[in-house]
Formats: C-alpha cells, sequence, structure tokens
C-alpha cells in the first residue's frame, strides 16, 4: 500500500512538473510575441514623427508629448 502511495505521489510530480514546463514555454512565447510588437513599433517610430496627446486626469489640461526620431542611413 506505500508502494502505491510513493508512486502516486511521483507521478503526481511528475505530471506537476510537465505542467510548469509548458506553462513556462507559453509564457516564454507570449514574451517573444511582445518582444516583436514593440521592435516593430520602435521601428516606425524612429521612421516618423509621433505625438501623443494627454489629458491630466487633475486639472484637465491637454498635454502635449511629441517624439521625434532620427534614423542613420543605412550603407
Amino acid at each position: 500500500m506505500a508502494k502505491k502511495k510513493e508512486v502516486s505521489a511521483r507521478q503526481t510530480q511528475a505530471l506537476d512538473i510537465e505542467r510548469i514546463k509548458r506553462r513556462l514555454d507559453m509564457l516564454d512565447n507570449r514574451l517573444d510575441n511582445i518582444d516583436s510588437v514593440v521592435s516593430a513599433v520602435a521601428e516606425r517610430v524612429m521612421k516618423q514623427p509621433i505625438s501623443l496627446i494627454l489629458t491630466c486626469p487633475h486639472c484637465g489640461k491637454n498635454i502635449e508629448v511629441a517624439i521625434i526620431g532620427s534614423e542613420k542611413p543605412s550603407q
């Protein structure tokens, strides 16, 4: 009876480890996708000026933030 519990505990541990591995792989894939999106946005911003207009939640004034990037010419 004790051996069955021990085997069952080992199987449970193995299943838990597999589940953790799958979750880590999914997280890694998601982070790779986020990195790709952020890189694409950064490349676009570097090619053209972008302007953000934010409204202050306290005073209600509009705040404009302009980002101007310069791209080095490729050779």
